[in-house]
């Protein structure tokens, strides 16, 4: 199983540098690998007509984030996540009878 390994991922603060949304940025909400996108808070809101149903009996106009290749994103800045660390157990030592 190959793993593809981009320069962001979920969680970095990125801004866009090509394309029609140039100079706007964001927070990585999704990464898309096998279509080489992202998914960028903010960036590229679309509009989705729903039909009627239960959750919505009159429809809706849906707006969302659509995706962006990710070439034209450059990484700003990355939240760290707290690194887990270990502590050493020392042993108890034996008594000498």
């Amino acid at each position: 199983m190959n793993r593809i390994k981009f320069h962001v991922k979920k969680g970095d603060n990125v801004e866009v540098i090509a394309g029609n949304y140039k100079g706007s940025s964001g927070k990585i909400l999704q990464v898309l690998p096998r279509k080489q996108r992202v998914l960028i808070e903010g960036v590229r809101i679309i509009k989705r007509h729903l039909r009627k149903s239960q959750d919505n009996p009159q429809g809706k106009i849906a707006e969302r984030e659509g995706p962006i290749h990710i070439s034209n994103v450059r990484l700003m800045e990355r939240t760290e996540k707290k690194t887990k660390t270990s502590k050493k157990k020392t042993g108890v030592k034996a008594k000498a009878a």
